[in-house]
């Protein structure tokens, strides 16, 4: 009986999705492999915090995560790590924490041009004019509700929010911190927070009358916002933002790097009980002379990025923290003894912590690193980190347009492989 049900079921869905591609040209109903176990199974809901590395400009693979030989070898030498796996030299604290992480060395993308490729591997949408679609910290909130009951929910180091609450309310969006040494912007007023406070307040009974008679959803949320905001000031969370409160040698560890720093704040912050922190690292944009510019910014990053791993599985949070170190896209095989151009084709990315197994690779790529072996599309990715972070990848959020949107899109696929 059991049996007839289900493909009874499998028949219906086939049915309703085949009308809606005839009649929208579009898939309304994800994948029937993730619609199968949608709410649990292996790695769901591991991830209580996500800590978001974008590698910003587009990481060569070859010369970092994905070494190769002959002529598309680059100028670092390939090295070997604490796992079966190598990366290259510009790497070596990296290699030492290589039995905690996952690399994933056959992501693939159709976007090439750095801005909307950032969009893309923030959000697994497409740019468009006429829609904002919304970062993961934004889909957790939606799915999850609050992390805290007063710190925010998500939180963005070293950039700005850009439409991280997509479609999603205004007080979805990530707290930015500009600068990770100096913390939370425009609090350091005279007067202090209890200065700040009396002028929120002022604004707050300014706004009330237009509140009370154009009361609608973005109205409540920005209320909502301002509450929040009144919450955290008169809390001792603060603290958590500011980043002199750790000794000397922690931030020693980690490096005095923007990018270091802003691991540090990412690790406080998920601490204090914010759920996602993307941190952002810029720099990678190597079109000409790739030897002095992986020597001049890989040792910082490097730093910071094993600090980070190391921290939180001394600290016990690295099986509860998913870590994700992610690029827009690689660079070309192709290496004359200056730089690469951008190759989004093929490319590597890393998962480490939050039900992710360790010391593993998936995928890979061609003699070459041209072409990949077992692709993962961003929006596969993405299912994958809403998987570890318990999100429902079945059930779809609206637009206030009305259009159905899942975590990763409609045909996303979580990597199951990749869980421990």
């Amino acid at each position: 009986m059991s049996g007839v049900i289900k493909g009874s079921f499998l028949s219906r869905r086939r049915f309703v999705e085949r009308c809606a591609q005839g009649a929208f040209g579009l898939s309304l109903l994800p994948n029937l492999a993730a619609a199968a176990d949608p709410v649990s199974g292996p790695g769901f809901g591991k991830a209580k915090r996500i800590i978001f590395l974008q590698v910003k400009g587009g990481m060569s693979h070859i010369d970092t995560l994905d070494p190769k030989k002959g002529d598309w070898k680059g100028p670092g030498e390939p090295i070997p790590t604490k796992a079966d796996f190598q990366v290259t030299e510009y790497l070596p604290k990296t290699a030492q924490v290589a039995d905690r992480i996952s690399v994933i060395r056959s992501m693939t993308a159709k976007v090439g041009v750095h801005g909307p490729a950032q969009y893309f591997m923030r959000t697994a949408f497409n740019q468009r004019n006429t829609i904002k679609h919304p970062t993961l910290g934004a889909w957790a909130q939606h799915y999850l509700g609050a992390s805290h009951d007063t710190m925010p929910s998500s939180a963005c180091i070293n950039d700005g929010p850009r439409h991280g609450n997509g479609f999603f309310p205004p007080n979805f969006s990530p707290i930015p911190i500009l600068n990770p040494q100096t913390g939370l912007q425009n609090i350091q007023v005279d007067g202090g927070t209890d200065a700040l406070k009396k002028k929120l307040n002022l604004a707050q009974a300014i706004g009330t009358d237009f509140a009370q008679r154009y009361e609608d959803a973005n109205v409540k949320a920005y209320r909502e916002f301002y509450d929040h905001t009144m919450r955290l000031l008169d809390s001792k969370d603060l603290a958590a933002f500011d980043l002199n409160k750790e000794k000397a040698p922690m931030r020693e560890r980690y490096g005095m790097s923007s990018f270091g720093q802003g691991c540090l704040l990412a690790r406080r912050l998920t601490e204090a009980g914010i759920r996602y922190v993307e941190v952002a690292s810029d720099g990678w944009d190597m079109h000409n002379n790739l030897k002095a510019e992986m020597e001049d910014l890989a040792p910082s990053f490097d730093q910071a990025y094993a600090a980070l791993i190391s921290d939180l599985d001394e600290r016990g949070m690295l099986d509860s923290t998913l870590v994700v170190m992610a690029t827009e896209f690689g660079r070309k095989p192709d290496y004359n003894g200056n730089g690469r151009g951008h190759y989004p084709i093929c490319f590597s990315s890393v998962l480490a912590g939050g039900g992710i197994k360790r010391g593993f690779v998936y995928g890979a790529s061609d003699e070459r690193g041209a072409q990949p072996e077992k692709p993962v599309t961003y929006g596969d990715f993405h299912a994958t980190i809403g998987r570890a972070a318990g999100l429902n990848l079945e059930k779809p959020a609206f637009s206030s347009s009305g259009r159905p949107f899942h975590v990763g899109g409609t045909r996303a696929k979580p990597v199951t492989e990749l869980f421990a």
